[in-house]
């Protein structure tokens, strides 16, 4: 049994324990989920006995050579509604529960088209996207080596007189060089006073001697995200600099100590934000700790101040406190964990020590 067709297997039996007959899947990360298949138009249809697959002729002939644990179904002989109905009839379905993502008009399309009464899954597949299985694990691994090459090849790119905007195309032609399929997120490239943009853009700004740079980057290998930062200085950075390179990495190492299977997100999160604040700096420390990283970068919960849900084993989640000082610069260094028994496992090998170029 495949990985996917576990996944789907999963599916299946997490509705069996539900209040509701069938679910109705059109996001194209939990259709992925299932099913192993990128999709940009398509549905998944799934009891606790059975499931289908159904797409438009763009995508039918490429679904019928990736996805075997179901049927597929195309709506050149079909329209979606008349395969759902039809589905639903067979099957004895009369509670369709449907994701948070359907848009308001598809819904309101939905109950007046389909012969279930329509019910909200809530977070019945995101749950089951908490804990990674070892393909998935895989997956994200292999993602974050080619995030750490791109990020070797780029420190013998960055130097003063180059823009932000230089060093983030660099940074995406070696991720693609190195093997990601596409980025997977629009890579932060900072520097200077800039630096205090958690998530600014890279723009036009020429990075200058002794300024920080902030890297924030991934890309996507086998549908799964990597998702990394990093923060170097361009010749000799200040004392301040440094003072605040070192807390933030003692508030990271801190929390990593800390992280373990049935921990609090917002109680991991206050492990190193207490280190930061302790230090004086609290109040430059304004997003959480860590977000889940899956089939999206931003995939489930994680460390998060706003999480009062225990991290189960097997969640993966960030780990990257910051401290950004308006006007001045910014630090961030992030790694991501897999929860074990016991602990964590750090999945970012690369180096954490302030590099200087």
């Amino acid at each position: 049994m495949s990985g996917f067709t576990e996944n789907y297997r999963r599916l299946r039996e997490a509705i069996g324990a539900s209040d509701f007959d069938a679910v109705l899947l059109t996001s194209p990360e939990n259709i992925f989920y299932v099913t192993g298949f990128h999709v940009g138009s398509a549905i998944v249809l799934a009891t606790k006995d059975a499931g289908l697959f159904a797409t438009d002729f763009r995508y039918a002939e490429d679904a019928a050579r990736h996805i075997d644990a179901m049927p597929i179904y195309s709506t050149a002989d079909r329209p979606y509604k008349q395969i759902v109905n039809d589905f639903l009839h067979a099957h004895g379905a009369h509670t369709l529960a449907f994701e948070g993502s359907l848009r308001y008009e598809d819904y309101v399309n939905a109950v007046a088209d389909l012969d279930a009464q329509l019910v909200a899954c809530g977070s019945l597949v995101t749950d089951l996207r908490r804990i990674k299985q070892p393909f998935e694990i895989e997956r994200l691994i292999a993602a974050q080596r080619i995030a750490e090459q791109a990020f070797d090849d780029i420190l013998g790119f960055i130097k003063p007189g180059l823009s932000e905007r230089a060093v983030a195309l660099e940074l995406y032609n070696r991720l693609i060089i190195r093997g990601g399929e596409r980025l997977s997120f629009s890579s932060i490239v900072v520097s200077g006073e800039n630096g205090s943009l958690c998530h600014g853009v890279p723009g036009p700004r020429v990075i200058n001697p002794g300024e920080f740079v902030t890297l924030d980057f991934g890309c996507v290998s086998g549908g799964y995200c990597s998702d990394m930062t990093r923060t170097v200085a361009v010749g000799e950075p200040s004392d301040e600099m440094r003072k605040v390179y070192g807390i933030v990495l003692d508030a990271q190492n801190a929390a990593i100590a800390a992280a373990r299977p049935s921990i609090v997100g917002r109680d991991l999160d206050a492990v190193a934000r207490k280190v930061i604040t302790d230090a004086g700096y609290g109040e430059f420390f304004g997003h959480g700790l860590g977000h889940g990283l899956g089939i999206l970068v931003h995939d489930t919960d994680g460390a998060s101040p706003r999480n009062t849900r225990v991290l189960p084993e097997g969640t993966v989640t960030t780990i990257e406190p910051g401290i950004y000082l308006p006007g001045k610069f910014g630090v961030r260094i992030e790694d991501v964990v897999i929860l074990k028994c016991g602990g964590c496992e750090n999945i970012t090998k690369a180096p954490k020590n302030l590099i200087v170029l």
